[in-house]
């Protein structure tokens, strides 16, 4: 007789959408343990700028996956949800609860759906594309991406030219757009992660106001001089994952190319287009419950919220 897996809950939305002080309370209020869900939160020396859980916000509630990957080694998105598996197994066999957090929509599909599991590579397709990318611009591919997958092409940001250049790859090859193969790939193994998503979903009005002061807490905390300690260390605008929202623009600011207040408004802005990316993404993904926010009155009550909607769900 096949066991059944436990119930984690999963917390997913925009960014600045308060994720990780909702994870925090739902773990205290459920002896849970955090597990990051976060394509840039994954790595070492950028934890101010990509605002990774501090000390004092994870409140002594324990934490993984945030910070243990170095800067110039990419993780792709199937073997995060497999260190991901790996996490809620850990913390299931001290008998807690595997509180899954993050905004990456990749990530989290590759968790709950599967991720291309192609492992051919046409290295001349590779090679043409590449050239392309160098010759043309990668505005180019992404609207190619964007006519065979629009779903993917919203999560695929123009720097990313690995992800770019392996999505127009994986179509070329197959003739099927990454998002298809998500489809055929759903998890019917009695070994995946069964998950309770709650989706927290923001007014924009809201967001933006957040988007706005969460900027200058980041900055506050020292995000230039975080900056300047990667660049130290021989870190450039081309080592991944320094194409972050922000640090190209705090390097921009450090070469003289504009001022601070200037970046500050970039930052800002791009920060709101992102989430937007993430809302309309997250808006089509299967989850258990949605959340509507549009006031700090809203946020404050979404962790009993949830619980109880957990408990409906686990009994």
């Amino acid at each position: 007789m096949i066991a059944m897996k436990s119930l984690s809950i999963c917390i997913v939305g925009p960014t600045a959408v308060g994720k990780t002080g909702v994870a925090v309370e739902i773990a205290k209020l459920l002896n849970g343990e955090v597990i990051g869900l976060d394509s840039r939160q994954i790595y070492r020396h950028l934890a101010i700028g990509t605002a990774q859980p501090t000390e004092k916000e994870q409140q002594g509630v324990p934490h993984h996956l945030y910070g243990i990957r170095e800067p110039g080694d990419p993780i792709s998105a199937g073997e995060y949800a497999h260190l991901v598996k790996e996490k809620i197994d850990e913390i299931e066999a001290r008998g807690n609860l595997p509180i899954i957090c993050g905004g990456s929509g990749l990530y989290f599909r590759a968790l709950t759906k599967g991720i291309f599991n192609e492992s051919t590579t046409d290295m001349h397709l590779r090679e043409k594309l590449t050239k392309r990318l160098a010759k043309e611009g990668a505005e180019v591919l992404l609207a190619e991406l964007e006519k065979v997958d629009p779903d993917y092409a919203e999560i695929v940001h123009p720097n990313n030219h690995k992800r770019l250049i392996r999505a127009l790859e994986i179509f070329e090859m197959t003739g099927l757009p990454p998002t298809e193969h998500f489809r055929q790939q759903r998890e019917n193994n009695p070994d995946d992660v069964q998950l309770f998503v709650a989706y927290l979903r923001p007014e924009m009005e809201w967001l933006d106001k957040r988007i706005v002061r969460r900027t200058d807490e980041i900055f506050a905390l020292g995000w230039i001089d975080e900056v300047k300690k990667l660049l130290e260390k021989g870190y450039s605008k081309s080592t991944h994952p320094m194409d972050s929202l922000g640090y190209g623009e705090i390097m921009n600011y450090l070469d003289g190319k504009f001022d601070f207040d200037e970046i500050v408004a970039q930052i800002n802005l791009k920060s709101r287009h992102y989430a937007k990316k993430q809302i309309s993404w997250f808006n089509k993904e299967r989850v258990n419950y949605v959340l509507q926010i549009s006031t700090d009155e809203d946020s404050s009550k979404i962790p009993g919220y949830i619980e109880e909607m957990y408990h409906q769900t686990h009994v």
